[in-house]
């Protein structure tokens, strides 16, 4: 695995693909979070609104785009994270999340990520901050 500190502008984290959104995924995210808004878990709600069926919430798509960085943890943190809407994602999607480096600075590495399903058309995109640790972290 390379090392976040060797990647320069245009290089990409490994890709991560999650497998098909399922409704029990959306049901024990509502949980979670709290958002109990039936458009996320019944079809004739999510009808009632308009939309072809249920939609995964947002931010459990935002949410899943930081297991890219989940493997760099001992060598630093996300720092700052936005992002913008882009799609709606469907039960049975298969979505695909990216990263790609903006910058490489001693302190921090900036990256351009996005979410994408298996159509190609993108979901999320947005922007990361991942603060590189400077100093060693002590073991016990």
């Amino acid at each position: 695995m390379t090392l976040l500190g060797e990647l320069q502008a245009g290089d990409s984290l490994d890709t991560v693909t999650l497998p098909a959104v399922t409704r029990l995924d959306l049901i024990k995210y509502a949980g979670a979070s709290g958002d109990y808004n039936p458009i996320h878990t019944i079809d004739e709600e999510a009808k009632k609104a308009g939309l072809p069926g249920v939609i995964a919430h947002g931010m459990w798509t935002m949410g899943n785009l930081a297991k890219l960085f989940t493997p760099y943890y001992e060598e630093g943190f996300i720092q700052d994270y936005s992002i913008r809407f882009k799609g709606m994602v469907f039960v049975n999607d298969i979505i695909s999340l990216h990263a790609v480096v903006d910058a490489n600075r001693e302190e921090e590495i900036t990256f351009d990520v996005f979410a994408e399903n298996q159509d190609g058309k993108s979901v999320i995109e947005g922007h990361v901050v991942f603060c590189k640790r400077l100093t060693e972290v002590a073991t016990y």
